[in-house]
């Protein structure tokens, strides 16, 4: 370089050289000051993941099945189909048997039961047989696969003896392979949704359906047939050929955990689309609608166990129908540990 550009570049040299250490001075005051003294100030710099969505159990991969035999694969696989696609057998056109109303078991349990907090299976195997408060008896897998196609499917029971039955049963034992006993993984089943301090709101729960749902279950509730006939490219929420009043959805408190995490379509729990009360209120208003009806007099034979939002009386606690439908509930739960 020559010698009358060297004062200049020692001095632009210089220039550089404060306006970094200022700029890093003034970023690092600004940190010390946005991070203050006081741990409420620090979470605003960083807030720790909800526990609940991290590490969730996640289902065997299917190149795994390799490793099985022949016949338990077969078995296995079409376990998987059936689940995914119980319509095409066993609906009102299926091919093997016409024992349910059209709907597939993955309509609620999405993925073929394998949905992070979407009601899979992950801890069917692992935790049955056991007790349910529901029947009063000790229920087996069996027994869970039935309820679901009498509740759910509004159909009639599977033959426990059936190839349908033992492949169901074989793809459900796939799932919970990795699943230690008595074990319940992260994210199985549907997600308990922290309640409201008003109660459920069907009518907001209807213009949440309007612009949120409608496009998909259209505005009848009645749900989008497949071009086959035979099943639902979307479900019918209500209506002749949706789930009866037994079903395990038409709690409200389970169908707003269901839809807060995975409706509508493309939702997931790392990106929920509906707020809490959304998925609260529409679940109100879905279940307010008209819907098959089972008869339930034999289900919770102890009525103290009944759910603090099940809509049928009587109940233990003094409260109406009309509340343990809709709530609020931190009422009933309040009343409910008081009288243990």
């Amino acid at each position: 370089m020559s010698a009358p550009f060297q004062p200049r570049y020692q001095i632009l040299t210089a220039f550089l050289f404060g306006l970094l250490l200022f700029l890093f001075g003034f970023l690092g005051f600004r940190t010390y000051q946005s991070m203050g003294s006081t741990h409420a100030d620090s979470t605003s710099i960083y807030a720790a993941p909800d526990s609940n969505f991290t590490h969730l159990w996640t289902a065997p991969s299917d190149w795994r099945m390799m490793y099985l035999q022949p016949e338990e694969k077969e078995l296995v696989v079409y376990g998987k189909e059936l689940i995914a696609h119980t319509s095409d057998y066993l609906g009102p056109k299926g091919s093997v048997k016409a024992i349910s109303n059209g709907m597939n078991c993955q309509n609620c349990h999405i993925n073929a039961g394998t949905q992070p907090w979407g009601n899979n299976y992950f801890a069917v195997q692992s935790t049955y047989p056991k007790f349910r408060a529901r029947s009063g008896t000790k229920e087996n897998q069996i027994k869970r696969v039935n309820d679901c196609f009498e509740r759910s499917l509004n159909g009639k029971a599977l033959d426990s003896t059936s190839r349908e039955m033992r492949a169901i049963l074989a793809y459900i034992k796939w799932l919970g392979s990795d699943v230690e006993k008595g074990k319940v993984p992260k994210g199985s089943g549907i997600f308990k949704l922290k309640g409201m301090k008003r109660a459920c709101d069907p009518v907001k729960g209807a213009e949440v359906y309007t612009t949120k749902c409608q496009s998909c279950h259209q505005a009848d509730g009645g749900g989008l047939l497949a071009e086959n006939g035979k099943s639902y490219t979307y479900p019918p929420l209500w209506g002749a050929h949706s789930y009866n009043n037994g079903a395990g959805l038409f709690r409200i408190s389970n169908f707003a955990g269901y839809v807060k995490f995975n409706m509508p379509q493309g939702t997931t729990y790392e990106k929920p689309q509906l707020t809490d009360e959304e998925a609260w209120d529409v679940a109100a208003y879905v279940n307010s609608m008209p819907r098959p009806s089972k008869d339930l007099s034999k289900d919770w034979p102890k009525i103290s166990k009944k759910p603090f939002d099940h809509p049928f009386g009587p109940y233990a606690d003094p409260f109406s129908e009309e509340q343990h439908k809709y709530g609020p509930y931190k009422p009933i739960k309040v009343w409910a540990e008081k009288h243990q």
